[in-house]
């Protein structure tokens, strides 16, 4: 009894240090931006209450609700893009390959480097004279398909979430490994030896035993991308005429740019709570086991 007792305090005093900067730097300015969410604040001058005039405020801007079908694009593009293509490659590595390792270090490489950097560099290639896609484009006689990608409106959200997908397929593709090596092999052998194709084995065995960590990643993807701003900040800058805005650029504009510190937390409080419903309406859809 005293050991286990001893164990557990070890635990607790082990775990509080993280638990401590978790609350400070988390739990707290959480709390903190709903309470600023109620009240009429530049920064600088003293806070008035103002009830749900923010939130009221906040319904009845079109921009605001440009940037949140923006975001539900960001989303979108995804879960479909980044979740089915990661889990694809994951399948492919999952096999006694040569130069299996250099592969898995060359996907996850766009993870680890800095966001500004990678969209500094898709800018570049999204750029209208002198980028690579329309140099491309035009050396192979398609110079009617060169555009000016992140100048005109129609193709900017469009060039902006192919970087989005690129970025973060990577991070998936680790997370799915690492579920698809925790499968006994003896199971997909098993399934060879009864006849079982690469198809069914993949699609009867495979995914339903690895289905809670792809409901897991579709999660980590829904978060990430309601949270996207840097991306956007750097390569658009939400242009042109807003048709790159999300809400956190949106809410950054507000906040800093207008000194609207009460409104952009009611936006900061609007985006948490539509990440959880978003969060909870997918969790249920994905939920069930698949048969």
């Amino acid at each position: 009894m005293h050991l286990v007792k001893r164990r557990k305090i070890a635990i607790i005093l082990g775990i509080l240090p993280a638990l401590l900067v978790y609350v400070v730097f988390a739990i707290y300015p959480i709390i903190q931006s709903f309470y600023y969410s109620l009240m009429d604040w530049d920064g600088f001058s003293e806070m008035t209450f103002v009830g749900m005039d923010n939130f009221s405020k906040l319904f009845q801007d079109p921009l605001f609700w440009n940037s949140v079908k923006n975001n539900l694009f960001v989303v979108i593009a995804s879960v479909l893009g980044q979740v089915p293509i990661a889990l694809f490659i994951a399948l492919l590595l999952n096999r006694k390959l040569k130069g299996v390792k250099i592969f898995r270090t060359i996907g996850f490489l766009p993870v680890v480097l800095s966001t500004v950097v990678i969209s500094l560099t898709w800018s570049l290639i999204y750029n209208s004279k002198y980028g690579m896609l329309n140099e491309f484009l035009r050396a192979i006689g398609l110079d009617s398909l060169a555009q000016n990608w992140l100048g005109d409106t129609k193709w900017a959200m469009m060039a902006v979430l192919v970087t989005v997908i690129w970025q973060f397929i990577g991070l998936y593709l680790i997370i799915f490994l690492a579920a698809l090596q925790n499968i006994p092999v003896e199971i997909v052998e098993a399934a060879k030896i009864d006849g079982a194709s690469e198809w069914t084995t993949t699609w009867k065995i495979t995914l339903p035993m690895i289905w809670d960590t792809v409901i897991v990643a579709v999660i980590l993807c829904i978060s990430g991308s309601l949270k996207t701003f840097d991306l956007i900040y750097v390569m658009t800058h939400g242009g042109p005429a807003h048709s790159t805005d999300v809400m956190a650029l949106y809410m950054f504009n507000e906040t800093f740019n207008n000194l609207q510190y009460g409104y952009g937390s009611a936006v900061s409080v609007f985006i948490f709570f539509f990440s959880l419903i978003l969060i909870f309406i997918i969790t249920k859809l994905l939920g069930k086991k698949m048969i």
